[in-house]
């Protein structure tokens, strides 16, 4: 069961010009519903609890994300829905795939499990979680993913590992399709994407064109090395998109994106950005998660979807 991601509109920041607490689960409702019909397959929350660096102050507007996109699922009826991605130390597995079970019967089978090793150690101490080395949060991602696969497709889950332990764990119902695509995000070339290949059906890369061309290689041998073929995984890529009606009007939009984000954006006007997507198509990469940072602004939701919803829609055609 590939990843059901071509082009994910990823929503990490909630604070909107004129928009109050008591209007922006509306807000956000226009934001999903016009991405759901200008040629967005998804929309993706991040899993954190405060704002992170590059977005916005730590202070700004977070939600849990499996809730709100619970909330979001209720509103929309095509696009599909997930975490990029659920940070393995801020759940226990089997609840995490609990949860994303009932998101899946809400929402009618669109959801997918995503799941990393997580990064924010200052947001883990202040909630209280524990936050090992890097090392140990992997061990813990592989147990994670086997878990989540055993809660949607078995009866009954028992699992013995170094650092989670299930004893006789039901999850009915099931999952509306029998079973929900994982998706593995990170770019780590020996542990993240050797895990993609064993256990994922989605992957999440970050990096210009050169970059992923490199880790789609790279990816392509784990998968050789366990026996996977490729083709079993859908191959998305993060980033941030800045779009306007003409050229000179992207361009000035850049100057608001901060500076450690602007390695990660793809900038023009929907012929330009069409075009971009397009070479990311013709090296493998077969969805794209942007995130785009005048959101709210719907006019520019419809023409991110109108740019690279046909190009991606094409790439796994």
């Amino acid at each position: 069961m590939r990843a059901p991601i071509t082009l994910d509109l990823h929503l990490p920041n909630f604070n909107y010009p004129g928009i109050g607490p008591d209007q922006v689960f509306e807000k956000l409702v226009e934001i999903t519903t016009v991405a759901e019909a200008s040629g967005f397959s998804s929309i993706s929350l991040m899993d954190h609890l405060h704002q992170i660096r590059g977005v916005g102050p730590p202070t700004n507007w977070m939600f849990e994300g499996s809730t709100m996109l619970a909330g979001l699922a209720a509103q929309t009826s095509k696009v599909t829905l997930g975490l990029m991605v659920g940070a393995v130390t801020y759940r226990n597995p089997a609840l995490h795939a609990k949860i994303t079970t009932t998101l899946d019967v809400i929402s009618g089978g669109r959801a997918w499990h995503g799941v990393g090793a997580a990064w924010f150690e200052g947001e883990a101490h202040a909630y209280g979680f524990e936050f090992p080395p890097l090392s140990e949060r992997f061990e813990q991602l592989e147990e994670a993913v086997q878990i989540a696969r055993a809660m949607f497709t078995t009866e009954r889950v028992t699992f013995a590992g170094n650092h989670f332990r299930v004893d006789g764990a039901f999850n009915n119902p099931k999952p509306v399709r029998g079973d929900i695509p994982i998706v593995i995000g990170g770019s780590g070339e020996r542990k993240t994407l050797r895990m993609v290949a064993e256990y994922a059906d989605g992957c999440n890369l970050f990096g210009d064109l050169q970059r992923c061309r490199h880790l789609l290689g790279v990816l392509d041998s784990h998968c050789e090395r366990v026996g996977r073929d490729p083709s079993e995984i859908t191959k998305t890529r993060m980033g941030v998109l800045v779009i306007a009606r003409t050229h000179e009007q992207a361009m000035a939009k850049i100057a608001g994106v901060p500076e450690e984000r602007r390695g990660f954006v793809l900038a023009g006007d929907v012929d330009e950005i069409a075009e971009r997507g397009q070479a990311f198509v013709d090296i493998g990469i077969e969805g794209m998660t942007v995130s785009i940072p005048d959101v709210h602004d719907l006019e520019t939701v419809e023409l991110a979807g109108r740019a690279l919803g046909p190009v991606f829609a094409s790439a796994i055609m």
